[in-house]
């Protein structure tokens, strides 16, 4: 199977656009087709698609064994059972990975915001303010950051003497670097990730910051820093949205807050993020010239309307919409409609499916080779695996009789089918 530095960093780009003179018609049917596929429904509906077509028999690569569903459910519930005894069950985000090995790392890191010489003579409104967009700022950083790693990648976390890999491993890294202003081009105030320190990141910094060297190798170095310095530029182009004095991510906060007030839905939360930060992404599916990220075409669409045989994912988007909850909280901006969102189609989840029988691989090849993100085998897995979260997400809260209100599915992903798989 592919891994998620292929999905976050990929290099294929293909192209969906109209050529030649267009008319009013054929530039609002590109903007209809763009707007649709930046949103979580497009994202349900693509892959609810695909799903109909593997209960068909119509796919190449996988089937499904609903039969199998009882028996994930059941795994999924003692794995939660184990973590959170009482299902007291905490939003899936990054911010979990940041306790990673047992040991509080957040604490200290919000001591330290608060006796901010910048912050000290500020009302206590405005510091809980500034903590949240640093809160922002770091979760932004950090999930952008949180592309795989490689079999051979670890960080020793100097601080715990812990020594952690994959994604937790990153986390860390990237909690100590935003600790020691890395991405800050303000001296006295470290904690946050400003235009100019990302564009001026080189790749010895980078390499730093996650310990590579020839022993320890980290896959894709170069691609991570290039998004960054891509979210540098970004970051200056839309200042409305990022400040006009200073252009940090933090500041969506403040934009935010003014055009919904004091609560979010979380699908208009994911587009936000979409639309804000869709330039940074590596080229690929494009309409008129837009990239639109974590989307691919599957064969068995139709393809008789402009991006119709697209499928959208957008998992490293909802990772970092999931982890925007909890900042936004603090602030005070409520996120509502959280079900909205869909289940990651990532690896972890995905395998969760395979392993235990859910998904059916229908030859050989699915699991002894490589593919691309683009590859059909891939895309199938992804769209299957939303669809499953879905399903599976139903049946645990069946068994617990808890409505999806106390049990949402971003609680049964931490819980959860992420921790299973």
């Amino acid at each position: 199977m592919t891994s998620d530095h292929q999905e976050m960093l990929g290099q294929q780009t293909i192209k969906q656009r109209t050529t030649g003179q267009q008319t009013t018609e054929q530039r609002t049917t590109e903007q209809q087709a763009i707007a649709y596929l930046q949103t979580s429904q497009a994202v349900r509906d693509r892959c609810q698609q695909i799903f109909e077509r593997c209960q068909a028999n119509e796919l190449e690569h996988f089937s499904c064994d609903l039969s199998k569903l009882d028996i994930v459910a059941d795994f999924v519930v003692d794995t939660t059972r184990q973590l959170y005894p009482n299902f007291d069950v905490p939003f899936h985000s990054r911010w979990r990975h940041f306790d990673a090995g047992g040991v509080s790392r957040l604490a200290p890191l919000n001591r330290a915001i608060l006796a901010s010489p910048s912050l000290v003579s500020l009302a206590q409104g405005e510091k809980v303010e500034s903590m949240a967009r640093s809160h922002l700022d770091l979760a932004i950083i950090s999930v952008l950051l949180d592309a795989g790693a490689g079999p051979q990648w670890t960080y020793h976390d100097t601080v715990t003497h812990q020594t952690l890999s994959r994604s937790e491993g990153l986390a860390i890294a990237s909690l100590r670097a935003f600790e020691q202003g890395i991405f800050s081009s303000n001296a006295d105030f470290p904690y946050q990730v400003d235009a100019i320190a990302l564009q001026n990141l080189t790749e010895v910094d980078l390499a730093t910051v996650f310990q590579v060297n020839n022993d320890n190798p980290l896959v894709g170095l170069s691609g991570r820093l290039t998004l960054l310095h891509q979210l540098g530029q970004t970051l200056t182009t839309q200042p409305e949205q990022f400040g006009h004095i200073l252009a940090r991510p933090g500041n969506l906060l403040d934009y935010w807050r003014k055009t919904y007030g004091d609560q979010m839905d979380a699908g208009i939360l994911l587009t936000e993020i979409l639309q804000r930060l869709g330039t940074i992404w590596p080229g690929r599916v494009a309409i008129a010239q837009t990239s639109l990220g974590d989307v691919w075409p599957h064969p068995t669409l139709p393809n008789d309307s402009l991006g119709a045989n697209l499928v959208p994912f957008h998992k490293l988007s909802q990772w970092l919409t999931y982890s925007l909850v909890e900042p936004l909280t603090t602030a005070g901006i409520k996120v509502v409609n959280l079900d909205a969102l869909t289940g990651l189609a990532e690896y972890r989840n995905g395998g969760l499916c395979v392993d235990l029988g859910l998904l059916v691989p229908k030859h050989t090849e699915v699991t002894s080779k490589a593919h691309l993100p683009s590859s059909p085998v891939v895309v199938e897995w992804r769209a299957l695996t939303v669809m499953m979260l879905d399903k599976i997400g139903d049946r645990v809260r069946y068994r617990l009789n808890k409505t999806p209100e106390e049990l949402p599915l971003i609680k049964v992903l931490e819980g959860g089918t992420w921790a299973a798989g």
